[in-house]
């Protein structure tokens, strides 16, 4: 196992935090930074970005009924103001398609193709080896609290 490092020493910092508040918010963001890079790096393969892989899984789970871009967009892990360009680019791609409904001509739902759910499978080996390699650093017990502690400071 890696020797243990504190964010002080990831960003080569020598004075310390004015608040441990402070302290937190740098080595959560760090941590979501080094997650995202690595996460970015099993999504690149497939030509695609994690924001991408993310509205795929959202329509897998929306199942055959779609979801309209505006409902992806609050469901986003990162949210952006840009999802009708992300869905455009993806629709380019031929991983999603929109169909315009019959009874209502304002809401235009988007779906999962096959080709989407072909780089889900394809990402699914890659994306569990991402996951174990946290699951080797931590326990169960303090994944869940981990869990516990972040939906406590997005309070």
């Amino acid at each position: 196992m890696a020797a243990k490092t504190d964010i002080k020493q990831d960003i080569k910092q020598s004075k310390p935090f004015e608040h441990t508040s402070a302290e937190a918010i740098v080595a959560l963001l760090r941590t979501a930074d080094e997650i995202k890079r690595r996460l970015s790096e099993v999504t690149s393969q497939l030509d695609i970005t994690p924001q991408q892989y993310n509205v795929l899984r959202i329509l897998r789970g929306a199942g055959k009924e779609g979801l309209p871009t505006l409902e992806i967009g609050k469901r986003m892990i990162e949210r952006s103001p840009g999802i009708t360009r992300l869905i455009d680019r993806m629709e380019k791609k031929r991983l999603v398609q929109r169909k315009r409904s019959g009874s209502d001509r304002r809401c235009i739902p988007c779906f999962i193709t096959q080709k989407g759910l072909d780089v889900l499978d394809q990402l699914e080996r890659p994306i569990l080896k991402l996951q174990s390699n946290i699951e080797a650093h931590m326990s169960t017990a303090e994944l869940s609290k981990l869990i516990d502690l972040l939906d406590e400071m997005r309070k």
